[in-house]
């Protein structure tokens, strides 16, 4: 390995780490708070973003499912031929764009609105139009990506998956999920046998 890739590799976990240690000092308690008290009361949770956003929005889609709270990721490209009719009127969309700029999400946002579909945006720009589109904006802190050009979605990626393990942890705690629960829906892998074991 070159000295320069071995130097880039180290500094990688410290800005990583810096990230999310700073991003405690973003944390809004009246903006989470509503945004679990959206998840909370949704009979169905739908979760957009493109690219790396979209990659973790699958995460997160999936993270309400384990705490069985309906989930689905809505693909920007399939929301605008017919996919947003997942969604009803009282359900909730999370918005997931850093630049809170991204034009492919945009119809999807004058569709949720049009039918009653309550809206979360994650967005480092709260001055953007999906931040200004939203019922509660959740801060997306980022204070560098690790490769030397500061361009991959690599520190983004990490900040964006501690929000949606902040959100999870949260509704855990305000449904008042139990362990007994996520045996039944986990009874796959290592995590079931030790669930089911008990």
């Amino acid at each position: 390995m070159k000295k320069e890739a071995l130097d880039a590799a180290k500094a990688a976990f410290v800005t990583e780490s810096e990230c999310i240690k700073e991003m405690a000092e973003y944390f809004d308690e009246a903006a989470y708070s509503k945004a679990a008290e959206l998840l909370k009361n949704a009979e169905r949770i739908g979760a957009t973003g493109c690219g790396h956003s979209g990659i973790l929005c699958r995460h997160f889609a999936h993270l309400m499912c384990c705490i069985e709270q309906p989930a689905k990721f809505i693909s920007p490209a399939e929301a605008v031929h017919g996919g947003t009719g997942y969604l009803q009127k009282g359900d909730v969309c999370l918005f997931a764009s850093r630049g809170g700029r991204t034009a492919e999400l945009l119809p999807i946002m004058e569709i949720c609105k049009r039918k009653g579909v309550s809206i979360i945006a994650v967005t480092e720009n709260e001055d953007s139009p999906i931040a200004r589109g939203a019922d509660v904006v959740l801060h997306q802190h980022v204070n560098r990506e690790t490769d030397r050009y500061n361009c991959q979605g690599t520190t983004s990626s990490t900040s964006l998956g501690v929000i949606f393990h902040v959100l999870q942890t949260i509704l855990i705690e305000e449904t008042g999920f139990k362990n007994e629960q996520f045996a039944l829906i986990h009874p796959g892998g290592a995590v079931g046998e030790r669930l089911n074991n008990k």
